[in-house]
């Protein structure tokens, strides 16, 4: 009894020797299949890459650069330009500047003339030749201050307006009751500006 039990269990280790040996030619198999795919993977896509490589036509490559230096020359072309027409605007409004003020030095050496002619016309006298005189003075006068007005010469309001620092240059400080404060009392040198911009501010006395 003791003989064939033993024999039972030789058999059985056997067995599960055969068994394991199987398992383990099933996992070697296993990985040399995965390792034989891999390896095929591998050498198609270097023949994928050496293909692709033998596809690129030299002609190919040639158009491209020559796309690539159309593009950098486009990109040069569109910058010149905009610096030009950028330059070509600020001529433009240099010009204009220049056109709308070329009478200011004009202007400005005419303006102690006008000063003359003022004060000439505030002499007062009885006689009778004296005042055709200052009648003929006053209507050359008139006749200047209208061909410079034409040419863009404009009179600064001073007298009864609030003093501007920008069109008006205090010398007196005045006291005057009819007066606000900050106000223009009294005119003591006309001033003028040629459009917008001032050729000579107003001296004027300012009310305290």
């Amino acid at each position: 009894m003791t003989e064939k039990n033993e024999s039972v269990f030789d058999e059985n280790e056997k067995t599960e020797d055969i068994n394991q040996e199987s398992q383990n030619d099933q996992t070697t198999s296993v990985e040399d299949a995965d390792e034989m795919n891999n390896e095929s993977q591998d050498n198609l896509q270097e023949e994928n890459s050496e293909d692709t490589e033998a596809d690129i036509d030299p002609k190919d490559e040639e158009i491209q650069q020559l796309k690539n230096n159309v593009q950098e020359e486009e990109e040069k072309y569109l910058r010149l330009y905009a610096e030009f027409e950028n330059y070509k605007r600020r001529i433009q409004k240099e010009n204009q500047t220049m056109k709308a003020y070329k009478a200011q030095d004009v202007l400005n050496d005419i303006l102690p003339t006008i000063d003359n002619i003022e004060r000439a016309l505030q002499i007062e006298g009885e006689d009778e030749q004296f005042k055709s005189l200052q009648k003929g003075v006053e209507m050359v006068y008139e006749s200047l201050l209208n061909a410079l007005k034409n040419n863009g010469l404009e009179k600064i309001e001073a007298e009864g307006q609030q003093f501007d620092p920008n069109i008006h240059q205090a010398v007196v400080q005045d006291d005057n009751p009819d007066y606000e404060s900050g106000q223009v009392t009294q005119e003591l040198q006309t001033g003028y500006k040629l459009k917008e911009r001032v050729l000579r501010p107003s001296m004027v006395k300012v009310n305290q």
